[in-house]
């Protein structure tokens, strides 16, 4: 089933394995999970299923999100994401709970989130230039340099890298595995790092260039 889940980013740790290996690890708190709406292909023309992440107020949706969730008996949501069905995936019901349980430790899965904004920086932290001389008379030390003609061709090429904003950028790392879903707690535990500051929102979905666990 390519259903997914929306969580926030607590932070990272380390946890044990049984061999006493110590593996890093972050933490997603995944509660407050709600299927919103489901999609057909006889009304919508694919399938797909819309959920709703963190209850919120009123007053922090508006009028069209807030008549949403009403409409399919929901909770308000602050977040709503949508995930495609595969072919032959039964569909949960609408206002049902999906909990952490949707994935099995040892599962591949992609998460997509948003990398930490840098603000303005230079190309060497932004690009990794090495930079110009540091001593004998330069004045050039972390400057891009030379960055184009005055012949041929005579302009800056498209796409040449420059200082600029850094971060704050929509990214997906693939298959990062999943090395224990805590049910009581609403915690998923992923192997590794991946993009966001802590309380950030991300969205994890089965791997697709993995294959999913036999049921």
């Amino acid at each position: 089933m390519s259903l997914g889940l929306l969580g926030k980013k607590l932070g990272m740790t380390r946890i044990y394995t049984d061999k006493g290996e110590a593996v890093a690890v972050t933490v997603v708190d995944v509660s407050e999970n709600d299927v919103l709406q489901v999609k057909s292909a006889e009304t919508d023309g694919y399938r797909a299923v819309q959920v709703g992440h963190q209850n919120g107020k009123a007053k922090h949706l508006t009028k069209q999100e807030q008549g949403h969730c009403e409409k399919h008996g929901a909770p308000l949501k602050r977040h709503v994401r949508e995930f495609r069905l595969a072919e032959g995936a039964e569909a949960p019901a609408p206002g049902s709970p999906l909990r952490a349980d949707l994935f099995q430790k040892g599962q591949f899965v992609d998460i997509i989130g948003v990398t930490k904004g840098r603000g303005f920086q230079g190309v060497v932290k932004r690009h990794g230039f090495a930079g110009q001389p540091a001593s004998h008379g330069s004045m050039m030390h972390r400057r891009t340099g030379s960055i184009g003609c005055r012949l041929t061709p005579g302009r800056v090429w498209k796409n040449q890298k420059m200082p600029g904003h850094m971060g704050q950028v929509r990214r997906t790392i693939q298959n990062l595995q999943i090395v224990e879903t805590r049910t009581d707690d609403h915690v998923i535990l992923i192997r590794g790092s991946f993009p966001g500051a802590k309380g950030d929102l991300v969205v994890i979905r089965p791997a697709k260039k993995k294959p999913a666990p036999a049921a």
